[in-house]
């Protein structure tokens, strides 16, 4: 099992680094990619770390961690690159397109001062890379900040994504080799609520789609959506956290959510530490799904269903 606030540890004894992150399940086994921030972290713009690159870890039961390195990694050598150092890429969302075989990555591309708000895509023949930079853009002419990517059972891909310095937040399909998005615009989601951070998921009949206010690096409350078909009409249901600590979210802000069981799905969360970004934590919980309600509750600890209460030791406290 993994230790919620605690350092979590990869296979060679050696902390993970993959904030912001998402995981891939593909021929049966599982890719955590993530914003790598092992470096100083300054106070500019938000407090930030130099962009160091992309890290994947696979592992076959969500709990041991075999790194790969940087699948994704800086340009150094050129200022104007998307990737220099000085400049910003984070939540790393990857897809495997039916279409082309490709492993496809998004990623938000940025300034310092988050005035550039793009999207970056990047491609791979293999989950753990190299994946190619093909450059960023804005989807439909749209500024893009936080963002999601989804993909459905038959292979429809959409893109979830926070514009107008965060006050809106948009949906639009994806193109069928994922590299960019289809023709017709995008769906006004949230209007003028200043939501951010979205985890997409399905479980049955109900799209679900949790979301974080806009408060920097700081916790605020969570909210939850529901609705018929990717695209919406999406329905705000309120704050799906329960118990201590729920109306901030227990202190961390949700990146990505991937079912895993019957009526089960986690919820991948960070809880940053903005003076020292390289220590931020990583909180997985088990979230609750009966028909159209989702429901959060704090764990100390957490175990796929199937091997809850195995003794497993892959994280430290400190």
């Amino acid at each position: 099992m993994l230790i919620n606030d605690a350092v979590w540890l990869d296979t060679t004894g050696q902390p993970i680094q993959a904030h912001g992150g998402s995981l891939l399940e593909d021929t049966g086994r599982y890719y955590w990619y993530g914003e790598n921030k092992d470096g100083p972290t300054v106070e500019a713009f938000l407090h930030r770390v130099d962009f160091i690159g992309i890290s994947c870890y696979s592992s076959s039961d969500l709990n041991h961690w075999t790194p790969h390195g940087l699948v994704l990694s800086a340009a150094h050598g050129d200022p104007q690159h998307d990737l220099h150092p000085s400049k910003v890429g984070e939540r790393p969302k990857v897809l495997r397109c039916p279409h082309t075989g490709k492993y496809v990555m998004w990623l938000h591309i940025d300034h310092e001062d988050y005035s550039f708000a793009r999207l970056g895509v990047a491609v791979s023949d293999s989950p753990t890379g190299p994946f190619v930079y093909r450059g960023s853009f804005q989807p439909c002419g749209l500024e893009s900040r936080d963002f999601t990517l989804f993909q459905d059972g038959d292979g429809s891909a959409y893109l979830y994504f926070s514009s107008d310095w965060n006050q809106t937040l948009r949906v639009v399909r994806l193109s069928d080799d994922y590299t960019a998005v289809a023709e017709g615009g995008a769906l006004d989601v949230f209007k003028e609520r200043a939501r951010e951070a979205p985890a997409v998921f399905r479980q049955g009949e109900h799209y679900f789609m949790l979301t974080s206010g806009c408060t920097g690096w700081d916790p605020n409350p969570a909210q939850y959506a529901v609705a018929p078909h990717p695209l919406g009409p999406w329905e705000v249901q309120g704050s799906p956290c329960v118990g201590a600590g729920a109306e901030i979210t227990f202190g961390v802000q949700p990146t990505f959510a991937l079912p895993i069981a019957l009526e089960t799905t986690l919820v991948m969360f960070d809880r940053w530490k903005k003076e020292d970004l390289r220590d931020s934590r990583y909180v997985w919980l088990s979230a609750s799904v009966q028909g159209s309600t989702l429901s959060l509750r704090w764990q100390p600890t957490w175990a796929r269903p199937e091997t809850q209460g195995v003794a497993q030791t892959e994280a430290r406290t400190v």
